[in-house]
């Protein structure tokens, strides 16, 4: 009778020890971009192709940017700007590398980020499938008197024109589906110091909440794109200090 009752007092006060410890806050993760320059990036307006019409392409666009932000070595251009360029020159999104360019330019920054989201599923458990497309600017396109209605119609080239070689975007596309294990698992991962260990939901407040899950998934593509942007500027480094190597061959005269 003592040892039982023994063993129920360490387990009451196992209980309470445990119950006046608080929980501890994780540390998220860092992104960076390995850039020899701090580019600025400006944020598009999200393309809705989910088929969903409860997905809001501009609160997806700042989702965009709220992630963007924490990314060391880039400055972010909010949202709001882009559309004010988009207004001025009269088109509702970007459909070529052209016109790409031309609002880089006139929000003077290197590159324009746009999100599309693919599928959109709020219920639980959730999933989204979204692509980032970042177009970059090939050097300076200013040009006057910009004709809206005609770089509309120029979304393509014209009939005796080829695609540039190099073409001057990347893209990273994902399907996000929390019912699998390793999507979960990475949410979680992402959690950690993002979210109020005491909360009411704690880390669970990420699938129950779509725009927290959103943010998982940006966070995620953007990850991609940043190495894979420091693997294209490493890759033209390279190629721009390779030596040319002369192709003309070289013809001997024959003897005797």
């Amino acid at each position: 009778m003592r040892t039982m009752r023994s063993i129920t007092h360490n387990v009451l006060l196992l209980a309470l020890v445990a119950g006046c410890q608080t929980p501890q806050y994780g540390k998220e993760e860092q992104l960076t971009l390995q850039s020899r320059t701090q580019p600025i990036w400006a944020v598009a307006p999200a393309v809705n192709l989910s088929g969903e019409p409860s997905v809001d392409p501009l609160l997806q666009a700042d989702l965009v940017y709220q992630q963007i932000q924490a990314v060391h070595n880039v400055t972010v251009v909010p949202v709001n700007r882009v559309i004010e360029v988009y207004a001025a020159l009269r088109i509702e999104k970007v459909e070529s590398e052209e016109q790409a360019a031309i609002v880089c330019e006139q929000l003077g920054c290197d590159a324009l980020l746009i999100p599309t989201v693919t599928a959109f599923d709020p219920y639980n458990p959730p999933k989204v499938g979204a692509a980032v497309q970042l177009i970059t600017r090939p050097g300076s396109v200013y040009r006057r008197n910009v004709n809206a209605r005609e770089l509309s119609r120029r979304a393509t080239p014209g009939f005796d024109e080829s695609l540039p070689p190099h073409p001057n975007f990347i893209q990273v596309v994902g399907m996000y589906d929390s019912a699998n294990g390793s999507v979960r698992d990475a949410v979680l991962n992402y959690a950690k110091g993002r979210n109020d260990p005491v909360g009411p939901l704690g880390s669970k407040e990420y699938f129950v909440n779509m725009d927290r899950y959103c943010g998982f998934v940006y966070h995620s593509l953007i990850a991609d794109l940043i190495r894979e942007a420091a693997k294209r500027e490493a890759d033209d480094r390279a190629d721009s200090n390779h030596p040319a190597v002369s192709q003309r061959a070289t013809l001997t005269a024959p003897q005797g």
